[in-house]
């Protein structure tokens, strides 16, 4: 399953991980993606959310 959120489609950054002796190594970070269900275009389905779109309520969230 791809690392991706649905609604908003973030995904992960590249960058350098730094050294006390300035080495640069290559990393990346991750978004933090919650598996939620939620209600979209009326269907519930269980879909890969990050957590800015779950506290802004751009997704409806189902409790079962």
């Amino acid at each position: 399953m791809p690392v991706k959120c649905v609604i908003c489609n973030k995904t992960h950054q590249v960058g350098f991980k730094v050294s006390h002796s300035m080495r640069h190594t290559k990393r990346r970070w991750e978004p933090n993606l919650q598996k939620v269900r939620a209600e979209i275009n009326g269907v519930v389905r269980r879909v890969m959310v990050c957590t800015r779109c779950l506290r802004s309520n751009k997704v409806k969230k189902v409790v079962s």
